[in-house]
């Protein structure tokens, strides 16, 4: 049997990295049985569905490179379908029209909450005539009166449910628009999923929905519900915790690598190993590895992994990504160095692509101010003339590259006598606006022969002109 996995995000805000994580492991699920992986858009919610939403979905799935085999399928197209199966059932006896008010339906509620009883419908329409009268009504799926069901979760393990426990839900409401649990049972049935891999707080629902499978004589699937996510208080992951939106991981400075990999070792783990590809992830990933316990956010763990991404992966990749930082900031990157050299350079000191596009900044555009810190502490009195000379030293060079320029500022040091960094650090304000910088030389090799110069001479009028 092949295996057909699925994502089925509501369209109701932005794709959340709990809702990440599910996608990932049915992704990766489906990647390591050489299977199908479907993205299924449940936008029944009429009220809270958006099409900003559903470009978000999309554009997070895009981002992350959790590509889909099949879809997006919109729930809100196959209404048609969702009617015949509705039809289907009321004509088996396996559901029925419920004329109930919404205060009878309340009043049921506080006798049973008085009488300390599960709140749950009572049955009373079951065997009631159709007989519409004008009044509204609702389609209730008839559950089983006794018997129970039996879930063998492939994470959390066997859970066993009474029926006696289970209530008839409403599959249609009173306009006829179909229920969640409903919609999502025909779509697993004629989407063939085998595996479906979702949020532990689906867990009340799988039941309920097994019971309208069996109802419809379709095959089951096999059920495995990931825990939730806790920020560092203990309390589910939201807004309050932080950036819980993947695209703003993006926004962030992460690369979509970094978070993927940090994602899947939240709950799953294959022994100490850290780092994976996503090759690797494809390879090891089992759902029999997935911790059955809630997983704690860690911003400094997936800062900390966001780093080795930068350092180690190839930096055309990398460039790639910050180039859309860069242009967020109005550069060109095509105005400068090429941006895998200024990765290159960067990559040991940034921890994100937000450090490393401002960091990087001064390759690409002049800045107006010198920091105030590093001109009192630099810029000193005769400092003009070790730029004077450091200056003639670059013009002279007819190679533009590391080793004459590190030759220059050496050999500058050494004819007068002094410290490197008595020569390094001023030159390094003067061109790029700050103390801090890569190495010197490959900084100048980035920058360039007119924008060394030019910013050199900028440098020495400044000096100049604080000493009148």
């Amino acid at each position: 049997m092949s295996v057909i996995t699925r994502f089925a995000p509501s369209p109701t805000g932005y794709l959340h990295v709990g809702g990440a994580r599910t996608a990932l492991f049915s992704w990766l699920y489906a990647r390591k049985h050489g299977g199908r992986f479907i993205l299924r858009i449940e936008d029944t919610d009429l009220e809270r569905s958006t099409q900003e939403s559903v470009n978000a979905i999309l554009e997070g799935m895009t981002w992350l490179g959790l590509e889909y085999d099949e879809g997006p399928f919109y729930q809100t197209h196959r209404f048609d379908r969702y009617q015949q199966v509705i039809q289907q059932l009321l004509d088996q006896g396996d559901a029925y029209y419920c004329y109930c008010s919404r205060e009878e339906l309340d009043a049921l509620r506080e006798r049973q909450m008085a009488d300390k009883e599960k709140p749950r419908y009572d049955g009373k329409c079951r065997d009631v005539e159709d007989n519409e009268g004008g009044r509204e009504r609702v389609v209730r799926f008839r559950n089983p009166d006794d018997g129970e069901v039996v879930i063998d979760d492939r994470v959390k393990g066997r859970i066993v449910v009474a029926n006696q426990e289970l209530d008839d839900l409403i599959i249609a409401r009173s306009d006829g628009s179909p229920t969640y649990n409903l919609t999502v049972v025909v779509d697993d049935m004629d989407m063939g999923v085998t595996h479906v891999i979702r949020g532990d707080d689906h867990v009340n629902n799988t039941p309920r929905q097994i019971n309208i499978l069996k109802a419809l004589g379709a095959q089951l699937p096999v059920y495995a519900h990931v825990p939730m996510i806790l920020g560092p208080d203990g309390a589910r992951l939201s807004k309050r915790h932080g950036a819980v939106s993947v695209m703003q991981y993006r926004d962030d400075g992460y690369l979509p690598e970094a978070l993927l990999n940090y994602l899947v070792r939240l709950g799953w783990s294959h022994g100490d190993q850290e780092l994976f590809s996503i090759d690797d992830m494809a390879r090891l990933f089992e759902l029999d590895k997935v911790n059955v316990s809630a997983s704690t956010f860690n911003t400094e763990k997936l800062l900390w992994l966001n780093h080795q991404y930068i350092m180690n992966s190839d930096p055309a990749h990398v460039a790639r990504h910050l180039s859309w930082h860069m242009g967020e900031r109005g550069v060109d990157p095509s105005q400068g160095p090429d941006l895998a050299e200024v990765v290159k350079a960067q990559r040991e000191r940034c921890k994100t692509l937000v450090d490393m596009a401002n960091d990087s900044l001064y390759f690409y555009r002049d800045f107006d101010n010198y920091d105030d810190k590093a001109v009192k502490k630099h810029f000193k009195a005769g400092v003009d003339d070790v730029l004077q000379q450091l200056h003639h030293g670059f013009e002279a060079l007819a190679d533009w590259s590391v080793e004459p320029l590190h030759r220059v500022v050496h050999d500058t040091a050494e004819r007068l006598q002094l410290n490197l960094g008595k020569v390094a650090q001023p030159l390094r304000i003067a061109v790029c606006g700050s103390g801090a910088s890569p190495a010197i030389d490959i900084t100048l090799f980035l920058l360039g022969r007119d924008k060394t110069l030019a910013r050199i001479e900028t440098a020495i009028a400044y000096i100049r002109s604080m000493a009148v």
